[in-house]
């Protein structure tokens, strides 16, 4: 954008505010949530939700512990009706459960509503009618009297229905477009509301303050709320109610700091579906607190089904990015990433208090029901410690970390040349061809060891292995096992060699379990070189190290 046009856009105005005390506030419990996915969510869809994926997402809806459930508008379509009928009908609403339903202020829609809502035994009728500047002067051509109205008109026929309602009705107010109303205007309309209501202790209110469109920066929303939170009569008796859009990318930093500043209630969906850029997503805000140490009240420790309910009631693919949900969230490319995380989940293993403490994972992904298989990926951009992860997570490889830049060298060198990510079973591949491939040089084939001092621990070693094709025993003496088949090796074995490290482990389930040797060698010319072997003797495994370092060395 090389320039604006002179006048086509003015900054947001401030609220006038200065004693404002959000910013030092902190989130300390959850709001009462409220899902939109049913009425909002649904009303953006390409193609609406059917019958039965209605029914699923209130299912799920149900399951993740929502207890305000927007359910729709039922006034507008054959399809919104039956749903709610439904509901009653097949008796799917619990008790605890309070169904919300949107309507206008219109008496023919009103009826339709209260037709829609018989046998429900608690329900929120939420009336609503846009009261900004924009709207007033461009679509409707009405003054403020003129709204404030047609906001009584719709609460008086809301009353004289719910006092015939065999069950109980709360009021809900929205002043649609929220944000691009005057601050006085809405407190005036919304006072005049819960007057005509008759708001009380035990009669109270929703005054819904949504932000239609999203037309500034968070912390102006925040300031909005405290301003109206000190402005409405009757404060104590009254739910203030977030209804957010994501028009400018910050919904759920809006929604946050407008808790901060005394919002008691939150609508939203989940995974930010709505109109235009979405809704608030409670998915978000929900972790979000529960990262803090704060019981979001919600359960989101499935969250793969979540997902794929959601995404099979909406046809809408969730981005592999999408906060706490998407498909690489909790996975790494980074080498350095990838080696910090790995020493963070080894970390938090061996110590004795819960406190998450791993770098680059905010959350557990075992806490909304992920895994640690994904965290660590390899492609070009990787390190030698997501290697090492990789094989020891999936495959029970637990490598020196001497070793590690070794093999991760070899299989960087392949993700090079292929110029994409490798699966764990393409790096294993590489592992096992690199250390136990087909022998180029030496074989082993057999050994025995006899102790002959237990005063020196001095053994013998009778070793038996190809060369070249050619089979040789020979014998050596040695300060243990490896050291006297290396000396028996050394009998005729051209290539000098001496060994600098050694490690071994055992490998899968106790009663089957291998032993896995790591064997480092120098050659004479100062390279240096592992080799892996595996064997159920443990001896046996070290010698085959030893020959896989050599074969890697000399052929």
């Amino acid at each position: 954008m090389k320039y604006i046009s002179t006048g086509k856009y003015r900054p947001y105005p401030q609220v006038d505010l200065p004693n404002r005390v959000w910013p030092s506030k902190t989130i300390t419990h959850a709001p009462i949530w409220c899902s939109v996915d049913l009425r909002d969510g649904n009303q953006a869809l390409i193609t609406p939700m059917n019958l039965d994926q209605k029914l699923s997402l209130f299912k799920l809806l149900l399951k993740l512990g929502f207890k305000n459930i927007e359910v729709g508008f039922p006034s507008a379509s054959k399809v919104e009706f039956d749903f709610l009928r439904t509901l009653v009908e097949q008796k799917m609403i619990p008790d605890d459960v309070t169904v919300q339903v949107l309507v206008q202020a219109r008496e023919h829609l009103i009826d339709k509503t209260f037709e829609a809502l018989a046998g429900v035994k608690k329900a929120i009728v939420h009336l609503y009618n846009s009261t900004s500047v924009a709207q007033r002067k461009i679509v409707f051509g009405k003054e403020q009297d003129d709204i404030i109205a047609l906001a009584l008109e719709g609460v008086d026929m809301v009353k004289a229905r719910a006092e015939k309602h065999d069950g109980e009705i709360m009021l809900e107010y929205s002043p649609e477009s929220f944000t691009g109303t005057e601050l006085e205007f809405a407190a005036r309309i919304c006072n005049a509301v819960t007057d005509r209501w008759g708001i009380s202790a035990e009669r109270k209110v929703v005054i819904n303050l949504p932000a239609t469109v999203e037309m500034a920066t968070p912390n102006v929303y925040a300031d909005q709320i405290e301003w109206m939170s000190r402005h409405l009569t009757n404060r104590e008796h009254v739910l203030i109610s977030t209804h957010t859009h994501n028009d400018r990318g910050t919904s759920v930093a809006a929604t946050e700091l407008a808790l901060l500043a005394g919002a008691d209630r939150v609508e939203g969906t989940l995974l930010s579906n709505g109109e235009r850029t979405g809704n608030v997503d409670i998915i978000t805000l929900a972790l979000n607190m529960y990262t803090q140490g704060v019981d979001p009240e919600l359960d989101f420790s499935d969250l793969e089904t979540v997902v794929r309910v959601v995404e099979e009631c909406t046809d809408m693919k969730t981005h592999e990015r999408h906060p706490y949900v998407g498909e690489l969230v909790y996975t790494a490319f980074s080498g350095s990433h990838q080696d910090a995380i790995n020493k963070g989940l080894a970390y938090q293993r061996a110590k004795e208090d819960a406190f998450w403490e791993v770098p680059y994972l905010p959350i557990d992904p075992q806490d909304v029901g992920r895994n640690y298989e994904g965290i660590i990926r390899i492609n070009s951009q990787s390190g030698k410690g997501g290697v090492a992860y990789v094989l020891e997570d999936k495959f029970e490889y637990s490598l020196p970390k001497k070793m590690h830049p070794e093999i991760g060298a070899i299989v960087q060198k392949v993700t090079d040349e292929a110029g994409r990510e490798l699966t764990s079973e393409e790096i294993l591949a590489i592992f096992e061809k690199t250390y136990f491939g087909e022998p180029h040089d030496i074989e082993f084939v057999d050994y025995s060891v006899i102790s002959e001092s237990a005063k020196d621990k001095l053994v013998k070693c009778v070793l038996e292995y190809t060369h070249n094709g050619k089979m040789i025993r020979s014998e050596g003496q040695g300060n243990g096992p490896i050291d006297a088949c290396k000396n028996a090796l050394n009998q005729e074995y051209s290539h000098n060699f001496k060994i600098l490290s050694y490690s071994e482990h055992s490998r899968g389930e106790l009663s089957s379990a291998e032993a896995v040797a790591y064997i480092e060698i120098q050659t004479d010319d100062l390279k240096k070189y592992f080799g892996v072997g595996r064997d159920n003797d443990i001896t046996v495994a070290s010698i085959k190290a030893m020959f896989s370092a050599l074969n890697r060395a000399f052929s």
